[in-house]
């Protein structure tokens, strides 16, 4: 499974692309705004960064301007797949988009007829929101299986992209379930190294060590 890093930070960006770990990175207009920085020159940067892809969404809500916004932002860097919600002039602009060649990843989806309709549409990447399912009383992650299944008896080529994850759990359920990619804030993929066994044990193996009076770095 690919991780994605869910951020606008070029220095989480930065610290985190050096490990490998980061396949590519998705931003929204939210992180964006909380970079406080301009949009053009933050993913700009951020396409410098990573060799994968990087989300870039429009702003607009209607289809000419959806269009007119996603060819400028394609314009960026070859790398940059340009998001648009799930709408109806969402969708459209999808095909347009992806008609034309670009990456295009489509946002805020709920359901897996949703996710459907966005694949016929030639999305690149869907965006289903599993965590904020889980925050109305829904389970997220059913929405993840079922368009996992409705893709494959279909072999459709968009990938699933698991969005709003909230920890670790989410995210061994999405590759247990064999989806494509999970978008993470970088405090999850950190999260995901962490046990306190592991912890436990390399204390044990650094004291017994010491103990020795030895380093390996002496001739």
């Amino acid at each position: 499974m690919k991780f994605f890093l869910d951020t606008a930070n070029v220095d989480e960006i930065t610290e985190l692309a050096s490990t490998g770990l980061v396949d590519g990175i998705t931003t929204n207009p939210s992180l964006i705004a909380a970079s406080g920085r301009n949009m053009i020159e933050v993913i700009k940067e951020i396409t410098g960064l990573v060799d994968g892809p990087v989300s870039a969404e429009v702003t607009a809500t209607d289809y000419d301007n959806m269009v007119a916004e996603g060819r400028l932002l394609k314009q960026i860097a070859k790398n940059v797949a340009v998001k648009v919600p799930l709408t109806f002039d969402g969708l459209k602009a999808c095909k347009t988009l992806a008609d034309e060649g670009t990456s295009v990843n489509v946002t805020l989806c709920f359901s897996a007829t949703q996710a459907l309709l966005a694949a016929k549409a030639g999305a690149t990447f869907i965006s289903p929101f599993a965590g904020r399912l889980d925050d109305i009383g829904g389970v997220g992650m059913e929405l993840i299986s079922d368009i996992i299944e409705v893709y494959s008896n279909y072999d459709f080529k968009t990938e699933v992209l698991v969005a709003s994850v909230r920890g670790p759990l989410h995210v061994l359920q999405a590759a247990r379930m064999g989806a494509d990619i999970a978008t993470v804030p970088a405090a999850v993929i950190k999260a995901l190294y962490k046990h306190p066994l592991t912890d436990k044990g390399l204390e044990a193996f650094i004291s017994d060590w010491e103990k020795t009076g030895q380093s390996i770095l002496e001739k």
